[in-house]
């Protein structure tokens, strides 16, 4: 094997270092985390009880407990294939940029129909799509509410209930201005949390509710108040709730940089966070379903303005109920803070090729190697972000649709390019899939596309204007804005891939060192196909 220019015998650079330097980059990060630090952040993003529980009563309503159930179970199932793929390509390409820079790596070199894809005229532009937190915060914000109007029978209006969500994204700024490895440390407590807290909740529920549905109503119940009358596009409409949930789990490659191991445990820690979560949510959505008292009362219209909320409230009571809301709050917390921390770490590599404004100040890392910068750029995003929700929750809720749409299209693109372009050329790292790897493509191709047309879809019948889905048209006005935006300015500035932007001692001023996107950057993807190799002194 040939040795990298900056990898020798007796080298200093450890392995992830080394490998990270022949991707372009050099290792500034804190490289603190364990691979079950990442899977604790990526669980955390996953977060059932975030994401289960404000949409509970409302996917019952769109097909039963048929759809929730079974529906959880055949979401996962397509997820983890979605999982597979994208960690296979994180294993070979451990870096902080994650989606976006692997499809700079799987296109080097491609031609298609003789025009070369993979030159440094299409990778940026290809790359910057697919960059096109706060619905979580949101939600916690709701339940706080619902928790007031629980214990004094005052309902928050909608400002109260966005200065709650201010204070809560504030406190999220401030845990991640926090060094990594007392991040990593946070997130290993979220994960007990959410384990415990769940297994908490279902049997308080179980055994203080005084009633139980029986097996067939769980298992075999239909149920649709959505007004349309097919079946199958109920079913589907019902399955919203678990993708919704299953989202985020690409964290774990925005933690590259900072993880042991990465080509390891990256991969790895998409594929545990899966899993558990399929197991910890399909194990509390049959517990709750079970203990349904009253459908309409509970569940079509509670008097405290959630579901979950009032079926704690009329089976365990009122005491248990604030113990078990605040379990669920503080699952919600852990989970707005892990997504804070892995979005900010994107905006950092991104601001790193020089893609944002002031690109320069939010690379910048404190004493701690972390990207205090780009975390407080995160926290003023969701801040405007979450704007909307205060004149009109139609309007946000086709936000927070375009949030999950654009990062699910954002999975499809190095899926699809790994898929068709390079099925030859692509070298696998440690985690590979093998001969597996295209068929399980595939279907993840597949399920992305069907799951990103159902977000754009109406749930109501009769649509209305008051319940028309306006995701298609933010959506559409976003991507138009990237595009633009690309071609005005960011193609000047936007190097990913054939550059490396590095600090320069202490006065961290970027410095873009030029070269080839298909030869100084070395991938295994190349124009050649040529197969990163090191040879390196490992230490422990």
């Amino acid at each position: 094997m040939e040795k990298s220019d900056s990898v020798h015998s007796g080298s200093t650079y450890d392995h992830d270092t080394a490998v990270l330097e022949k991707l372009g980059y050099k290792q500034s990060l804190d490289r603190s985390l364990s691979a079950f630090g990442t899977f604790g952040v990526t669980f955390s993003c996953l977060s059932v009880l975030a994401g289960l529980t404000p949409l509970y009563g409302d996917a019952l309503q769109s097909g039963g407990p048929v759809a929730v159930i079974w529906g959880w179970l055949a979401v996962s199932v397509f997820t983890l294939m979605v999982g597979l793929s994208l960690a296979e390509i994180c294993s070979a390409y451990p870096t902080t940029g994650g989606l976006y820079f692997w499809t700079i790596k799987i296109l080097e070199g491609r031609v298609i129909n003789g025009v070369r894809v993979g030159s440094p005229d299409w990778v940026p532009l290809a790359s910057w799509v697919v960059v096109a937190i706060a619905s979580t915060d949101l939600a916690m914000a709701q339940f706080l509410g619902s928790l007031v109007t629980m214990l004094t029978d005052y309902a928050p209006s909608t400002y109260v209930i966005f200065a709650i969500y201010l204070g809560i994204i504030i406190l999220h700024g401030i845990v991640n201005s926090l060094a990594v490895r007392l991040n990593g440390i946070f997130n290993i407590i979220s994960v007990w949390w959410h384990v415990l807290g769940t297994a908490l909740i279902v049997i308080v529920v179980i055994i203080y509710s005084p009633t139980k549905q029986p097996a067939s109503f769980v298992f075999t119940h239909w149920e649709n108040n959505t007004g349309w009358s097919s079946g199958f596009y109920v079913f589907m409409l019902g399955l919203l709730q678990s993708q919704y949930t299953m989202s985020g789990y690409d964290s774990a490659a925005h933690m590259s940089e900072e993880t042991k191991n990465a080509q390891e445990g990256g991969p790895w820690g998409i594929i545990r966070a899966i899993c558990v979560a399929f197991v910890v949510g399909w194990t509390f959505l049959i517990a709750m379903t079970f203990c349904i008292q009253d459908f309409q009362s509970q569940i079509v219209d509670p008097a405290v303005g959630i579901s979950l909320s009032q079926m704690f409230l009329d089976g365990p009571g009122q005491t248990w109920a604030i113990i078990l809301i605040l379990v669920i709050l503080g699952a919600q917390f852990f989970c707005g803070s892990a997504l804070t921390l892995a979005s900010s770490r994107m905006v950092y590599a991104f601001a790193r090729d020089g893609a944002l404004p002031l690109s320069r100040h939010l690379h910048k890392l404190d004493k701690h190697k972390s990207p205090v910068a780009a975390v407080w750029f995160n926290i003023a995003f969701c801040f405007f972000l979450g704007l909307p929700y205060i004149w009109s929750e139609t309007a946000y809720s086709a936000i927070v649709s375009v949030n999950t749409i654009a990062s699910s299209i954002s999975y499809l693109i190095p899926i699809l390019c790994r898929i068709l372009l390079a099925r030859e050329s692509f070298q696998p790292g440690p985690f590979s899939l093998g001969r597996w790897s295209i068929p399980v493509g595939v279907i993840s191709t597949f399920w992305i596309v069907v799951t990103s047309a159902l977000f754009l879809c109406p749930t109501e019948f009769p649509v209305t204007a008051e319940n028309v889905n306006y995701a298609a048209v933010p959506f559409v006005i976003v991507i138009g804005l990237c595009v633009l935006y690309y071609a005005i300015w960011g193609r000047h500035w936007f190097k990913p891939g054939g550059t490396r932007i590095t600090d320069d001692g202490e006065d961290e001023d970027m410095k873009v060192v030029e070269g080839s996107v298909n030869g100084r950057v070395g991938g295994s993807a190349g124009a050649g196909g040529d197969k990163m190799e090191l040879e390196l002194d490992q230490k422990a």
